[in-house]
């Protein structure tokens, strides 16, 4: 049995902490912060309850494949609830559209919205199952950086199609090449957003994105998402994993080039392995000593879209919203020109609003509704004046919805707002980032860093910033590629 620490309790940290427990391993688990969970929050402000981060739980099997390997059933601990519609489109001309995972009803909805598209829509699912099929085994389910793992019947027959992936265009280019309706493909446009990248630059082999939530769903948990953290951590309890909050991590420390253990409020702690869910970049910068060639590399990388959030306890109800909402900018383009090129707050920004009360009255008052707000914002840089953007986007996301009908400054009875510093501040990402790295660079998925550190022995990663990448999915899976690693080293 090997002594192994798990540094923070993000969604990576907790799927490894399980994993290396139920093989039989000594797990410790260190989070900074005063709760588990990373990314994945909860806020309560007054009567209101608020999801603080992710919003919409998709390729659920992920999550079902980590309870059924703990030895418990994940139906003993959540509640997954169809999102139907999965989320309500508003354009800047005034139109509005509800996309759906229910094939029936969303060809009807297109049927209504752009008959001419139909036939468009499904050659579109068509292609970006493909890239699903093909990308899922190699990048998703295995290790690329291990060539033992991708040396199997299984990915080896994927990777003979890996020039099927579609990833010399970008995502728009692909898209606009689908859809004639410039909405659809600002529809469809979006979902590179989903792991912090750009569609303008991305490629797009992230059109299997659309097919992961309109073929296969997208979920909410009964009670909020942050009961799926609840639950991960009694499991890992039950195991026997020590879960330590409050607790930061001060060093790792390690010897002729290899992992001796941990400095924690000035204690020296032996490790035989470290699994470290912090961000890879900032875990070169501020954890581990020395490796000034492996900081300057991944310093190169480009952080991912980072964000600005109102939660607001809006005190009236709006039938007109669902569940998850999108009020698109008049020019995307230019939305992300100004993020990721001038690195500046969006003068026109594409909003976001996800209300749980729509799903659990109890998250609000009666005649309330909890609204968390997100507004993609560029990583930082140390020139932005953030108190100054606040105001301004504010002003701007109160004005547009104005004009789509919704006043709801008057409403306002309560309020908290982050930004990429808050972001920076609560989760040491990268310079403020939400996703880890961008996939802005189509040899990203190549070059993102790989789940076992090979300059350093028995240190792996999990998380948004390493190996398959951000979005809720993809980071536990994260968890259990480190896992299996460790577990194979220790023995």
């Amino acid at each position: 049995m090997a002594k192994i620490a798990v540094i923070g309790g993000g969604l990576g940290g907790l799927s490894g902490a399980i994993r290396l427990a139920k093989m039989g391993h000594d797990v410790e688990l260190f989070e900074k912060n005063d709760r588990l969970g990373g990314k994945m929050n909860e806020q309560r402000l007054g009567a209101y309850r608020f999801d603080a981060g992710p919003s919409l739980i998709t390729m659920p099997f992920i999550i079902e494949e980590l309870f059924d390997f703990a030895g418990v059933r994940r139906r003993d601990f959540i509640e997954f609830v169809a999102v139907e519609p999965i989320c309500r489109y508003f354009f800047p001309d005034g139109s509005t559209f509800n996309a759906h995972a229910d094939r029936r009803k969303m060809i009807d909805e297109l049927r209504s919205f752009a008959p001419a598209q139909v036939h468009a829509f499904e050659k579109f699912m068509a292609y970006a199952k493909r890239i699903y099929d093909i990308t899922t085994d190699v990048f998703v389910l295995h290790s690329i950086h291990e060539l033992a793992d991708l040396l199997t019947w299984r990915t080896a027959a994927k990777m003979v199609r890996i020039g099927q992936i579609d990833a010399f265009r970008t995502v728009h280019q692909a898209v606009s090449r689908f859809f004639q309706d410039k909405r659809l493909v600002q529809v469809f446009d979006r979902y590179p957003t989903y792991n912090g990248s750009d569609p303008f630059q991305a490629p797009a082999t992230l059109n299997t994105i659309p097919y992961v939530e309109f073929g296969l769903g997208g979920f909410y948990i009964r009670g909020g998402l942050y009961r799926l953290v609840e639950a991960l951590a009694q499991v890992a309890q039950g195991l026997g994993v020590t879960l330590q909050t409050s607790m930061p991590v001060e060093k790792i420390l390690h010897r002729e080039k290899k992992i001796c253990g941990l400095q924690v409020n000035g204690t020296m702690r032996a490790f035989d392995a470290l699994l470290c869910n912090a961000d890879v970049v900032e875990s070169f910068h501020t954890l581990i000593d020395d490796y000034t060639d492996v900081r300057d590399r991944l310093s190169a990388f480009e952080p991912s879209l980072s964000g600005m959030v109102f939660l607001w306890g809006v005190r009236r109800r709006f039938d007109r919203l669902a569940q998850h909402n999108i009020f698109f900018s008049e020019n995307y383009e230019h939305e992300f020109r100004q993020i990721f090129a001038d690195r500046t707050p969006p003068d026109d920004p594409t909003v976001y609003i996800a209300i749980t009360s729509k799903a659990d009255a109890e998250h609000a008052p009666a005649d309330g509704e909890n609204w968390f707000v997100l507004i993609n914002m560029p990583y930082l840089t140390g020139e932005q004046n953030w108190a100054a953007a606040v105001e301004k986007t504010r002003g701007i996301v109160l004005s547009k919805l104005k004009r789509h009908g919704l006043e709801i400054r008057d409403v306002i009875e309560q309020e908290q707002v982050y930004t990429p510093k808050d972001f920076h501040r609560l989760y040491g990402s990268n310079k403020g980032s939400i996703y880890g790295i961008s996939s802005n660079d189509r040899r990203m998925a190549f070059r993102r860093p790989a789940n076992r550190c090979k300059r350093l022995a028995g240190l792996y990663f999990a998380g948004g910033s390493s190996h398959p990448g951000g979005g809720v999915p993809l980071v536990i899976q994260s968890g259990k590629i480190a896992a299996e690693l460790i577990d194979k080293q220790m023995k």
